[in-house]
């Protein structure tokens, strides 16, 4: 993306980076220059963003010109409402009172330039404050009672900037503007598109060599897939898309990514509405319930009495967590006195549990569905000697059973059909079904928002067209999206 640097003062702030045009307030609302394509980042360095002035216009109008405003008009919003600012003051409780700890006054503004503040000490703290209201120049208010709060955030103009700060200020902008080279490419690419990942993720969904291929379709489709780090949330409103390679959470950062990024207008995999819903087992079994999915007997629980379990599902029995995932928050209970147990502990988490009757089989169907049709199939094999395909031992070893891809033609038709019709209700974006087939039953165990695709496993069969197929997703849906803009 060309990036444009908007100030009412050009001579403020003296930026010379290449790729980077600054220009002035009144050409970017009066004169726009032809060459301003959409997709453009809109860096809004303006005096004052009060309803209905020039600063407020310029997010305004680089949103429907199809630029990429920084801060835009709902950033802008949220630093207004006491609420936001609240929860945010919440989450960010534990750094507030590290950082500012030392300080003896009840009183204290930080500035944010493009995310840091020269002083080291608040670094981390600039970053996050950056990351949640994302403006190139920010200053945040706390205050101090029994512990400090944050009690107010705005954008600053660059005519506030302290002389002692401009240079820190004009060298932030120059690191931040300035984009790694694209080695590969020549020209541009016609949409940029983040891949989310977070280095320290010890079960990614996606291995290093799935990651690699994806760019690579990508690059194919005149799209730059550009992998990025939980810690760049602040710079997602550069991209077009965002596909989130991390396992996902509502009370998570992938849950912000994801709305952040809807909310920009961007295409998502996985969007919020399909976090909300997949990583909930008690959403899961209700509406499969509603709709008529079959699914193993269940029981949805507030108490560790045994008693309705063993009436309604019997022993042994699965208890699962409501935001379990890769089989941790499951566990298995084979007596009255061992459920009560593992209930206590779900329990102690979570005001609700999910008791499932538990099926024996040598497997689990995976049907990965993308946008209402099939796209690959395996049997994720149970772990040798376990009952689920991960067997995480006390050691903390962890080991995995055999993953066996199939040809669609090949995977039971009620099967297929219960997965795509299973993925239906909850999106039409990419997801990973799991089933069991007892005998002659077939039942959804759960739909996953962000399926596991490792390089080697589920593209075995079909190769390079599983990422083929969901960077064409991306391709369709932004150009769907720019013949709107």
């Amino acid at each position: 993306m060309r990036a444009l640097v908007v100030v009412e003062n050009i001579e403020r702030l003296p930026l010379e980076i290449p790729g980077v045009q600054v220009v002035s307030a009144k050409d970017y609302l009066i004169s726009p220059d032809p060459t301003w394509k959409a997709r453009s980042v809109v860096f809004n360095l303006c005096r004052t963003y009060s309803y209905q002035t020039t600063g407020y216009y310029v997010s305004l109008l680089a949103a429907a010109r199809g630029h990429r405003p920084l801060p835009s008009v709902s950033t802008l919003q949220d630093m207004r409402l006491r609420a936001v600012l609240r929860g945010v003051s919440d989450d960010l409780d534990e750094l507030i009172q590290k950082s500012l700890k030392p300080l003896r006054g009840t009183e204290f503004q930080l500035s944010i330039y493009f995310g840091r503040n020269p002083t080291e000490r608040y670094a981390r703290l600039a970053q996050a404050l950056f990351n949640h209201f994302p403006a190139p120049l920010l200053r945040a208010s706390f205050v101090k009672t029994s512990e400090w709060r944050l009690e107010k955030l705005r954008p600053v103009a660059t005519s506030e900037i302290p002389p002692g700060h401009l240079d820190f200020v004009i060298e932030r902008a120059s690191a931040y503007l300035s984009r790694p080279p694209r080695r590969s490419r020549k020209r541009s690419a016609r949409y940029d598109l983040a891949i989310l990942r977070n280095p320290e993720e010890e079960e990614p969904p996606s291995d290093d060599a799935a990651i690699r291929k994806f760019v690579r379709a990508a690059r194919e489709l005149d799209m730059e897939a550009w992998v990025i780090h939980p810690d760049e949330y602040g710079r997602l409103a550069e991209y077009d898309g965002l596909f989130i390679r991390e396992t996902t959470s509502v009370d998570h950062h992938t849950f912000r990514f994801a709305r952040r990024a809807a909310a920009e207008g961007m295409v998502v995999i996985d969007d919020p509405e399909s976090i909300l819903r997949c990583t909930n087992k008690v959403f899961l079994a209700e509406i499969f319930a509603r709709c008529g999915i079959p699914r193993p007997r269940t029981l949805v629980i507030d108490s560790d009495d045994p008693k309705p379990v063993e009436q309604a599902v019997g022993f042994p029995c699965v208890i699962k967590q409501p935001d379990s995932a890769f089989s941790r928050g499951v566990v298995r209970a084979d007596s009255a006195d061992e459920l009560h147990l593992r209930l206590r502990e779900v329990l102690e988490e979570s005001e609700l549990a999910l008791v499932q009757e538990f099926l024996v089989s040598d497997y689990d169907w995976r049907v990965g569905v993308l946008e209402g049709r099939p796209l690959y199939a395996c049997k994720y094999h149970m772990a040798r000697g376990h009952w689920q395909i991960i067997q995480r031992a006390g050691d903390q070893r962890t080991r995995y059973g055999r993953v066996e891809p199939f040809p669609l033609e090949e995977v039971p038709a009620n099967v297929v059909d219960l997965a795509v019709r299973s993925a239906a209700l909850m999106g039409q974006g990419l997801y990973g079904v799991d089933l069991k087939t007892v005998g002659k039953r077939t039942v959804v165990v759960e739909v996953n928002d962000n399926p596991s695709l490792d390089a080697g496993y589920e593209d075995k069969l079909i190769g390079d067209a599983l990422y083929d197929s969901i960077m064409a997703y991306f391709r369709r849906k932004l150009d769907e999206r720019g013949a709107l803009e």
